[in-house]
Parts: structure tokens; sequence; C-alpha cells
């Protein structure tokens, strides 16, 4: 059995550990309402953008309109994981590795171009033998719409100019504190969705207001930037999300660590003061006998 003193430095030492988990815990609670409002404020915009986008794109075939929708032989693909700067997230970014190796998976053949965005992404990549395009890396440091534009529009231009075939994005999407879904989401070139019922056979008209040209060269741009900038702010809301979680856990574990311990120590405790006991009590009956 363990002495006094190595458990009681046990004890000090799980105490100041809860006592940091809980201090994380609750910066992680407040950092995860500013990025859960932002997220939540965002989504309607984005999702309505992403709609009108794919729409336009399936119901109408000129060639302007598939700048950004060309399908063409996947060659080269470039891949954008979204992961955290930091750990103690629990598998936050475990799960991305793994999406990650699972799309390359599905396009083996092609070569790969991974653009991390995040530290934990950074590092990733860099132990794998992929062509990287580290000037993204740190967004989170000054998270912003600028900053996530100047990324999308890499991206954007490297497709347009036929260096990609295929940009994918990979994140996790925010659900609630303690949940969030691995995405992997095709930026480039745009899904065409299928028009039901009789726009199938006839295709859909649209009136552009004020021209086409406009929507082409505003709209869709500004669409594609959007939904890059939506998967970062779910990226950066999953984290705090999943850090919360994380150190509640861990704050709970040292929590039912101290119990055992603390037991463990009145135990020890005890059993010194039984023997203590029991030596002065067999002194004093050798004392009594000599007597």
């Amino acid at each position: 059995m363990a002495n006094l003193k190595e458990v009681k430095e046990r004890i000090k030492s799980v105490s100041s550990t809860q006592q940091i988990t809980r201090a994380m815990k609750m910066v992680a609670a407040a950092k995860l309402r500013r990025a859960q409002d932002k997220i939540i404020q965002l989504r309607p915009y984005s999702e309505k953008l992403s709609a009108i986008l794919a729409n336009v794109s399936a119901g109408n075939s000129d060639e302007s309109m598939t700048t950004y929708a060309q399908e063409r032989d996947v060659k080269n693909v470039l891949i954008v994981p979204v992961t955290s700067d930091r750990g103690l997230c629990g598998a936050f970014n475990s799960n991305i590795n793994k999406a990650l190796n699972v799309v390359v998976k599905a396009h083996e053949g092609a070569t790969i171009h991974v653009m991390p965005i995040g530290k934990k992404a950074f590092d990733m990549s860099k132990k794998q033998k992929f062509t990287n395009v580290t000037a993204y890396w740190d967004m989170f440091s000054k998270l912003s719409f600028e900053t996530a534009r100047e990324a999308a529009e890499y991206a954007m231009n490297g497709y347009v100019e036929g260096k990609y075939d295929k940009v994918i994005l990979v994140y996790n999407e925010f659900k609630n504190v303690a949940t969030q879904v691995v995405r992997s989401e095709q930026l480039l070139p745009i899904v065409q969705v299928e028009q039901e019922g009789e726009t199938t056979a006839t295709g859909t008209d649209y009136i552009f207001e004020p021209s086409k040209d406009f929507i082409i060269e505003d709209l869709i741009p500004k669409s594609l930037k959007i939904q890059f900038y939506k998967a970062i702010l779910e990226s950066n809301a999953s984290e705090h999300g999943a850090r919360m979680t994380a150190m509640g856990k861990a704050t709970d574990n040292a929590g039912d660590l101290l119990k055992e311990l603390k037991l463990m120590y009145n135990r020890t405790r005890q059993a010194a003061i039984t023997k203590e006991i029991l030596e002065i009590v067999g002194g004093a009956e050798a004392l009594a006998a000599d007597n």
C-alpha cells in the first residue's frame, strides 16, 4: 500500500489538474457561445445561396454558367481538411484525419493536393506525401470572412485555371455541444441538382435580374466563398463544443479519481494509526510482563 506522502502528493496533483480542466471547460463554453451565434446566423444565408446556385446551374446550359460546374476527368484533387490549432478536444482532429484518408482512397490514381486549415491539419499533411498548400493553415489565428475569402479564391482560381479538377472540404459540422458530424463536401465542381416532375424533361427557365452576366460574375463566386466560410465556422464551433465536452469529462474523471485517492488516504492513515496503537499496546504488555 502506498504511503501517506505519496497519496497526498497524488491528491494535490489531481486537484490541480481538475482546476485546470474546469477552467478550460469554462473558457471553451464562453468561446462556444460566440462561435455558435456566428454559425447559426450564417446558416440560413449560406443554405439559401447554395440552393439558388445549384438550381441556376442545373437549369441553364450556357457555357458561361458551367465555369464552376464543369465536370472533368479527375487528375488533380484539392482537399481542404479543417482542424483546430490546439488539441485537448477529444477525437475532433483524429476524425478529420480519418475522413481525409477516406477521401484520398476514393480518388486513388489522382494527384492529391492538400490545403490544410488549422495547425493540426498542417502537422498531419506534413507527415504524408501530398502536395501541400501551406499559405492558409493559420487562418484561426485571425479568423474572418476576409481570410476565408482569400483561401476560397485560391481554390476557385485553381479550379477555373485547370490546376485542380475537384475541390473537397473535410470538416466537422456543428450539431450541438456533444455532437459533431464529419462532412466531406464537394465545393467544386458545383454539384448539379436533378429537377423533379416536368422540369426534368423541359429544364428550368430562369429570368435573370439585373442580368445574366451579373448573376454569373457575382452570385456564384459569392456563394462558393460563403460555403467555404461556413465550413470554417462550423469547424470552429465544433472545436469549442468538442473541447468543452472533453474537459467536462476530464473534470468528472478527476473528481472520481480524487474520491478514490481520498479513500485510499484515509485507509492508509487508519492503517498507520492502528499499527502505532498495536505497537504501543504490545510495548505496554511487554513492560507489564517484565514487572
